[in-house]
């Protein structure tokens, strides 16, 4: 499952945080457990790329065309938790090329766009609010993203012209995430976060339900959007995803 969902990863850029739901509180709070989630984001992309100096390409995906585009990926999130504290961990790396991107203005027929995103989080969370039925956690954290960005240009005066830019750097995220047990088996459970740092927005925020096959699996469906508006006068990267997430949870 873990080879198929990082086969069919479909995020421009990756997440911010885990689909790893909180729990509601543990029976034995002093016992140390550990979560590990594979997960699949189908996510669609609006927004608009550029790379020294050259014209801003717009992007404009739908579900269906990054499932297309999308050459290889692999996404996958962790949490380590103890009493009311818990650490936790998110890396995801995709790497897309389209033809389906247009440029601003007529300068150019058409435009093909590849970039590859990195992206791996580190956060903090502290229970607020726990008991056996739900739980909402404060959490703050940092997110390393990398990102490459090459666009080619086809026709028009531009045609030929091409530039790769790449950027690295970090924004700090805070915010909150819940669970709320509707039954024994099924809960439902978000988060919203929003920071900034090296982007001057960052912002991540899902709401889904999640069915618990066992205590130690369960898995969460729901629907994820996010937002990072980044320039450093090179390089602009001001994109929006949103769309479908599906994620297996393991627990130990």
């Amino acid at each position: 499952m873990t080879a198929v969902i990082a086969a069919a990863s479909g995020s421009l850029a990756a997440d911010a945080l885990p689909v790893t739901a909180p729990s509601p509180a543990e029976r034995d709070p002093n016992r140390v457990t550990f979560a590990f989630s594979p997960y699949l984001w189908i996510a669609g992309i609006t927004g608009d790329t550029a790379v020294f100096g050259l014209p801003e390409v717009h992007s404009s995906e739908s579900f269906g065309d990054i499932l297309k585009d999308v050459d290889f990926g692999f996404m996958g999130a962790g949490e380590l938790r103890y009493g009311y504290f818990s650490v936790l961990s998110d890396i995801s790396y995709a790497r897309v090329t389209s033809d389906s991107a247009t440029p601003r203005g007529v300068l150019a027929d058409s435009v093909d766009l590849k970039q590859e995103t990195f992206s791996a989080m580190l956060g903090v969370g502290y229970t607020l609010i726990g008991n056996e039925e739900s739980r909402l956690d404060a959490v703050v954290g940092a997110k390393l993203w990398w990102t490459e960005t090459t666009i080619s240009f086809a026709g028009g005066p531009l045609g030929g012209t091409s530039g790769t830019d790449e950027a690295t750097w970090v924004d700090g995220l805070a915010g909150f995430r819940g669970v709320y047990s509707l039954t024994p088996e099924i809960y439902l459970t978000g988060w919203g976060y929003i920071g900034a740092g090296g982007a001057d927005l960052d912002w991540d925020i899902m709401a889904g339900v999640g069915y618990k096959w066992k205590e130690s699996i369960s898995a969460v469906i729901g629907y994820r959007a996010l937002g990072v508006d980044y320039s450093n006068g090179s390089l602009t990267n001001d994109i929006v995803e949103h769309g479908p997430i599906l994620g297996v949870v393991f627990r130990f």
